[in-house]
């Protein structure tokens, strides 16, 4: 069992209370991932930061839930695979999406597989796409931009899948029937 502290506004490390402050502006509630990050105040900034720059990426909701699923599926995110899903239904996205990614299915529209084998081909190798690798996602209709879009997804992730790995995060109340 893990013993990472849930954190909320009182008992936040002073550079973290603000941060919860705008997390539970933005989502309604302090997610517990937040909560967590919270004894490290630079993961909780750079995690909102990242999340804000990822969201407003060239990538539109589905886009956006092919990226993050891929990642926490790949990952076995616990907490994350749910969240998102939660996520991804706010947003409007296409709800075949997480199903096929977490049943290890082709997604139905091409370019969005395109995005989900990049995706994976970044994770497998590190970040080492061969050309031809490349040349695929590009055909596919993307472009060098969402190229490292997609690094920057895997960043925002990273961060999210590890920290929800060592502290156990409890899964938000919200996000079980997700489960």
């Amino acid at each position: 069992m893990s013993d990472f502290k849930l954190h909320d506004k009182e008992s936040a490390r002073e550079e973290s209370k603000r941060l919860l402050e705008g997390s539970e502006k933005a989502f309604g509630m302090i997610p517990n991932l937040h909560a967590v990050m919270a004894e490290a105040p630079g993961i909780l900034e750079a995690y909102q930061q990242i999340h804000e720059l990822f969201v407003n990426s060239s990538f539109d909701k589905n886009e956006l839930t092919v990226v993050w699923q891929t990642i926490n599926v790949f990952n076995e995110c616990h907490y994350c695979v749910p969240a998102h899903i939660a996520i991804a239904k706010n947003m409007g996205a296409d709800e075949s999406i997480t199903e096929n990614i977490k049943a290890g299915k082709a997604l139905d529209d091409d370019k969005l597989e395109a995005l989900r084998q990049f995706t994976l081909v970044m994770l497998k190798k590190r970040g080492d796409a061969s050309e031809s690798e490349l040349e695929s996602f590009y055909e596919a209709g993307y472009e060098q931009r969402q190229a490292l879009e997609v690094i920057l997804g895997i960043a925002q992730k990273t961060m999210s899948n590890f920290t929800n790995h060592i502290a156990q995060t409890p899964i938000d109340e919200p996000f079980k029937k997700f489960a």
